[in-house]
C-alpha cells in the first residue's frame, strides 16, 4: 500500500473526523472575523431551493480504495483510486439531484470535491471548512442539484491525495443539447508519480517543502532568484536523498507559461490512465464528428494538446459555452476543462499531450482506418500552430455577465517562491487550524471582482469554488484560470451562492503549502 506521511494537516483532519459537529463549528468562528454564512445555514438551503431541479435522483456509489493500476506496457503502480484510472465517469442530466455515497476504504480521512459546480456549500467537500472529513472506513452521502450542463470532475480536497489516482469525470448533460455531433470521447490528462519506485505525492511534498535554499524566497518579481534555472538543463532534477529518487524538477521552462513550467518531476504522463508507449486507442470512422471533453487532472503540469492532422473547434471551457474558435492546439492548466469538436480524417493519428516545458508527453491514438501507428516520439506539427489563451476566448452571448460596476474588489497577490517553498496569497499561507481567520468577505447580491496579481516567477491556475467568473470584460466564464508571472487577471462573479468557498492555486503542492484563501459571505 502506498505510504502516507503524517502531517499537521492530516492530524487536524483526523481529529475533526472523530470530534463531531462541535469542533467544525468552532473552526468556523475565528476571533476578529465578522459572522459568516454557515455552510449548512438557511441562506444555503434557500439557494438550493432556487435551483432548477427536475425532481429526478441520480444515485451513485464512489469507493475510494487502494488498487494496483495497470498503466500499460507492463507498468503497474500501487495507488489509491475510485475504481480504475481515471475513475468511472458519473453522468447526470441538468436538473437532476446527484446522490453520491462515498465509501472511504482508505487508511486515512478523505472527501469529494465537485470541481466547477455551483452547488450547495455544505456539499462542496472541503474539510475543515464545509464538512468534517470522511474517516477511514466511514461513509458519507453528498446530495445536491446539478443544474448547469457541462464538463466537470471530482477529487479529494485533503492533502495531496489529488495527485494519486483519486479523480473522475462528472458530465452534466444538456437535455436540449445545441451541438451536433456523432460521438463523444472524454479525455483525462494526468501527471503520474504515485507508486513508481516506491514514491508517493506525500514524499514529493516533503521534499519540496525543504525548498531550494540560497535565495530570497521570491515574494515579488524583484526576488525571483529562487526560480532562476538558467544554469540547469531542462528537466534536470535535484540529487536523490536517502536512497529515494528526487521529485524536484529544475530547469523546466515554457514561453507559453511565462517561464518556470513546474516544480515536480513525473516519470509518466498519462492520457486516460495509459502511458505513451502503450496508449489508449479511440476507434471510429472517417467523417465522424466527435466531441472531446478534455480535463487536466494533473498535480503540477500544464499540457499542450493537439490531434495530429486535425484542427479543433473550441465550444466550451470549464462547462460554459464560448464563441466557437478553430485552433491547432490547446493549453490546459490543472483543473481546467475544454470541450472541442473535430471531424475525423482517415488513418491513424496521435492525440499528443505535451507536458509543457518538461520535455515529455502523454498520448492516445485515434484510429479510423488502416495504417501504422506513429511512434510515441512523434510530435504533431499542430502543437506549434494556433493556440489561444483562455483570455482570448469570448463568452457565448447567453452566458455573458451583464455589464455592472463591481460592488467589491479583492486584490489577491500570488506570492512565494521555490527557495523556501512558501506559496501563499497576499504573503499569508492559509492556516487549516484557523480556516476563517482572514476571509475575502462578500455580500449576497454583490458583483465581486477578484484581481489575481502574480508576484511570483511561476504560473498559477487559480480556482474559485461554488461560482464561475467572467475573465475580463468579455472573456469566457470559467472557474479555473491561468495567471502568468508578472500578470494580473481580473475575474468578476455575482455573489449568488452563499457560504464559505475556497479560492486557491490548483497546483496540488502550491495549494497544500498555503496558496489558498476563503471567499466568505457575511451573515
Amino acid at each position: 500500500m502506498p505510504e502516507f506521511t503524517v502531517t499537521r494537516r492530516s492530524l487536524l483532519l483526523a481529529g475533526l473526523g472523530a470530534a463531531g459537529a462541535g469542533l467544525l463549528a468552532a473552526c468556523s468562528d475565528a476571533a476578529g472575523t465578522p459572522p459568516l454564512v454557515d455552510p449548512s445555514g438557511s441562506p444555503v438551503a434557500a439557494a438550493e431551493a432556487r435551483r432548477r431541479g427536475t425532481g429526478r435522483e441520480r444515485p451513485v456509489t464512489v469507493t475510494a480504495a487502494a488498487e494496483t493500476v495497470d498503466l500499460g506496457g507492463g507498468t503497474t503502480a500501487p495507488t489509491w483510486t475510485f475504481g480504475g484510472l481515471p475513475g468511472p465517469a458519473v453522468r447526470t442530466t441538468a436538473g437532476d439531484t446527484l446522490v453520491a455515497t462515498l465509501n472511504n476504504r482508505l487508511p486515512v480521512p478523505t472527501s469529494l470535491h465537485w470541481h466547477g459546480l455551483a452547488l450547495r456549500n455544505d456539499m462542496d467537500g472541503v474539510p475543515p471548512v464545509t464538512m468534517r472529513p470522511v474517516p477511514a472506513g466511514g461513509d458519507f452521502t453528498y446530495r445536491f442539484v446539478t443544474d448547469r450542463p457541462g464538463t466537470y470532475w471530482f477529487h479529494p480536497h485533503v492533502g495531496v491525495q489529488l495527485d494519486r489516482g483519486l479523480h473522475a469525470p462528472l458530465i452534466v448533460e444538456d437535455p436540449a443539447e445545441p451541438l451536433g455531433y456523432d460521438e463523444e470521447w472524454v479525455v483525462v490528462l494526468d501527471d503520474w508519480l504515485d507508486g513508481v519506485g516506491g514514491g508517493t505525492p506525500d514524499q514529493a511534498l516533503a521534499e519540496l517543502r525543504k525548498g531550494m535554499g540560497g535565495g530570497s524566497g521570491g515574494h515579488d518579481m524583484s526576488g525571483m532568484s529562487g526560480h532562476d534555472m538558467s544554469g540547469h538543463a531542462r528537466g534536470n532534477t535535484g540529487a536523490p536523498t536517502g536512497g529515494q529518487p528526487s521529485f524536484m524538477l529544475m530547469g523546466a521552462s515554457s514561453d507559453l507559461l511565462g517561464g518556470d513550467a513546474g516544480d515536480v518531476r513525473y516519470p509518466h504522463h498519462l492520457v486516460n490512465g495509459r502511458i505513451a508507449a502503450d496508449p489508449e486507442v479511440y476507434a471510429s470512422k472517417p467523417g465522424r464528428r466527435v466531441r472531446l471533453r478534455i480535463l487536466n487532472a494533473g498535480g503540477d503540469t500544464a499540457y499542450r494538446l493537439a490531434l495530429g492532422g486535425h484542427r479543433l473547434t473550441v465550444t466550451h471551457t470549464d462547462g460554459y459555452p464560448v464563441r466557437h474558435e478553430e485552433v491547432d492546439a490547446l493549453l490546459v492548466g490543472m483543473g481546467e476543462r475544454y470541450d472541442v469538436l473535430v471531424t475525423l480524417q482517415d488513418g491513424v493519428f496521435p492525440l499528443t499531450a505535451l507536458a509543457e516545458g518538461k520535455d515529455a508527453a502523454g498520448r492516445a491514438l485515434v484510429r479510423t482506418g488502416a495504417g501504422e501507428a506513429p511512434a510515441a516520439t512523434v510530435r504533431p506539427a499542430e502543437l506549434d500552430g494556433r493556440i489561444l489563451a483562455a483570455s482570448e476566448l469570448r463568452a457565448a452571448e447567453e452566458v455573458r455577465l451583464p455589464a455592472r460596476t463591481p460592488d467589491r474588489t479583492h486584490r489577491i497577490e500570488l506570492t512565494g517562491g521555490m527557495d523556501r517553498y512558501d506559496w501563499a496569497l497576499n504573503g499569508r499561507p492559509y492556516d487549516m487550524a484557523k480556516p476563517t481567520a482572514h476571509p475575502f468577505l462578500v455580500g449576497a447580491g454583490e458583483r465581486v471582482r477578484l484581481e489575481f496579481v502574480n508576484r511570483t516567477a511561476m504560473w498559477h491556475p487559480m480556482h474559485l469554488h461554488g461560482h464561475t467568473f467572467q475573465v475580463g470584460d468579455q472573456g469566457p466564464r470559467k472557474d479555473t484560470v491561468i495567471v502568468l508571472p508578472g500578470r494580473t487577471v481580473t475575474c468578476d462573479f455575482d455573489a449568488d451562492n452563499p457560504g464559505q468557498w475556497m479560492t486557491h492555486c490548483h497546483n496540488a503542492y502550491h495549494g497544500e503549502v498555503g496558496m489558498m484563501g476563503l471567499v466568505a459571505y457575511r451573515a
